[in-house]
């Protein structure tokens, strides 16, 4: 591997010296705010800053300003629930921040403040997994354990790491992305030293199962994920359990190429023209069929949006496959607030009239018997089994997909929980074509759209 400059990619993916003061001193103010708060209340917490901004591994631009409320172990549980909201709505306030309460393991409280997103999370204080009451516990865990481990140069290794993986698609825990989280490129920094080092043993030793085992646990067998990382503040616990086979798939690719030829692109997002016009003609040059289902999505957090609606298009990938429209790819997309979209391209979207039937081996004489009773006239024999053609219940996809989506055959698909009475109640089933003449489509959608035909585009440079 040939050397680049790191210092000054560095320079310009980390935190100028103004913007680490600014988000700090917020920090520090914050904390201070939730604390005389839990005090003029009476209530026993301790404010805590935890993620990659206490950790010293976030990213230009992207401060992850997340306070842990510390509630003593013995605190009931509603007790939690209700001053945690209390403490985070009242600090927002006094901070002249917007509120919005989300849910996670229980609600919180999210801040908007200073022009920065800030979570206001309760918790309980414990010191070790044992004493675990809900996920969220854990943070304080890992933040203590990378903040004990990580040098400071190692730090700047976390954030060349965290920027490749974001340039090449492969960086988030969240379900719309699949890929790795921030704790996790923390572990595998501490694992192997550095980034190059890092690039190089995911380049040329992974394989599906490759286990990271820092404290030498040796639980790593008890997982059966693409990647295992023993978490080093609980041994029953894989880091990597959320990263798909898909992502891992791409960051070893992008990690290979570039092991073999080094280049500044990868630290840089890839920019390209969307336009509508190129993206229609791309679609015709396919020769296939892209339906696009629109719909809203339901008001629930976006964590539990995106895996109920994957979960809707694949079942309608299945049922459309069952009935012979072979699907050549699908994928789905959300502004989380006023659009859904999920996309099915077909290679085969219209069917003859007739399909066959196999019935039973000449040999089995009752099975025979019933086949032939039930079609006496058109049965023929092909080698020693029994055939007939009968009817398809659907010769165009439209057809079917109109009935999957307004009930009349809604019973055979699995849809997520919150989005069967919306889909059925308002939804569009259009040519992706004629959405691309539409002048309304918004940028999102367009590099969706993009993203699609492009699936391997950022991990090449």
């Amino acid at each position: 591997m040939s050397e680049l400059d790191y210092d000054t990619i560095l320079k310009g993916i980390k935190p100028s010296k103004q913007e680490h003061e600014e988000v700090m001193k917020l920090s520090g103010d914050l904390v201070n705010v939730i604390n005389d708060t839990a005090s003029e209340l009476g209530v026993e917490v301790e404010a805590a800053l935890v993620g990659s901004v206490s950790k010293g591994t976030w990213l230009s631009g992207n401060a992850d300003i997340d306070i842990l409320m510390k509630f003593p172990l013995d605190t009931s549980t509603k007790l939690l629930k209700k001053y945690g909201l209390e403490i985070g709505h009242e600090t927002i306030k006094k901070m002249e921040g917007a509120a919005e309460e989300r849910y996670a393991s229980h609600p919180y409280v999210t801040g908007y403040i200073n022009d920065y997103y800030i979570d206001f999370v309760p918790c309980y204080d414990i010191k070790s997994y044992k004493e675990l009451k809900s996920a969220v516990d854990r943070t304080l865990l890992h933040t203590k354990y990378i903040q004990a481990n990580l040098t400071p140069k190692q730090e700047d290794e976390v954030v060349l790491l965290k920027k490749f993986m974001e340039s090449v698609g492969t960086y988030g825990s969240e379900f719309k992305v699949g890929g790795f989280s921030g704790y996790l490129c923390e572990l595998m920094i501490l694992e192997y030293g550095s980034f190059k080092e890092t690039i190089q043993n995911a380049a040329l030793n992974w394989k599906y199962g490759h286990t990271i085992d820092l404290m030498n646990y040796q639980t790593g067998g008890n997982f059966k994920d693409p990647l295992v990382a023993v978490d080093p503040v609980d041994p029953n616990r894989n880091v990597a359990a959320a990263l798909t086979l898909q992502k891992m798939s791409e960051f070893v690719v992008a990690a290979v190429n570039f092991h073999q030829e080094p280049n500044e692109s990868y630290f840089k997002q890839k920019t390209h023209e969307m336009d509508e016009e190129i993206l229609k003609e791309l679609f015709n040059n396919r020769k296939t069929k892209t339906v696009l289902i629109t719909f809203k999505p339901p008001n629930i957090p976006a964590d539990a949006v995106y895996p109920q609606i994957k979960k809707t298009e694949h079942s309608i990938v299945r049922m459309v496959e069952s009935e012979g429209f072979e699907v050549f790819g699908s994928a789905s997309w959300t502004d989380e607030i006023n659009e859904a979209v999920m996309l099915i391209e077909f290679e085969v979207w219209e069917l003859p009239v007739l399909k066959k039937h196999l019935g039973p081996k000449i040999w089995i004489r009752e099975h025979q018997k019933r086949f032939l009773d039930k079609y006496p006239d058109n049965a023929w024999i092909e080698e020693d089994r029994w055939v007939v053609g009968v009817p398809r219940e659907y010769t165009q996809v439209l057809t079917l997909l109109s009935d999957l989506m307004s009930g009349k055959k809604s019973g055979y698909l699995q849809f997520g929980k919150h989005l069967k009475n919306r889909i059925m109640a308002d939804h569009q089933i259009l040519d992706v074509k004629n959405i691309l003449d539409s002048q309304s489509n918004t940028s999102g959608f367009i590099k969706f759209l993009y993203e699609y035909l492009h699936p391997g585009d950022k991990i090449f440079r």
